[in-house]
């Protein structure tokens, strides 16, 4: 199995990104997709979560009104549109696959910074 995070970077305040994470070696239709994310110092932290189908998602209230996340079953992928990013935006964003079991990605990159 392997979850494969893409699209971290440097952004500056009011900026965007999108995440993506590619998965392989599950039936990805059956897993529910979350995003989490760690601060330094932090607590890992859960972002964004969507259902197997993507029928529905939920947000941190850090986040909501400002971040997105979709998924696409044909390609086996799920998204994280972050728009407005802030400083407290700033972390290493993991892709978690669940069904009964669960799986990680070893997590990508966010700083934002002017």
């Amino acid at each position: 199995v392997q979850l494969v995070e893409s699209g971290g970077g440097l952004v500056q305040p009011g900026g965007s990104l999108r995440l993506s994470c590619a998965a392989s070696g599950i039936t990805f239709s059956s897993y529910a997709m979350n995003w989490y994310r760690q601060a330094p110092g932090k607590e890992r932290e859960l972002v964004a979560g969507i259902t197997s189908a993507g029928g529905s998602t939920n947000y941190a209230d850090s986040v909501k009104g400002r971040f997105t996340i979709s998924r696409d079953n044909a390609k086996n992928t799920v998204y994280l549109q972050m728009n407005s990013l802030k400083p407290e935006d700033t972390a290493v964003y993991y892709c978690n696959a669940i069904f009964f079991i669960s799986y990680w990605g070893r997590g990508t990159q966010v700083t934002v910074s002017s």
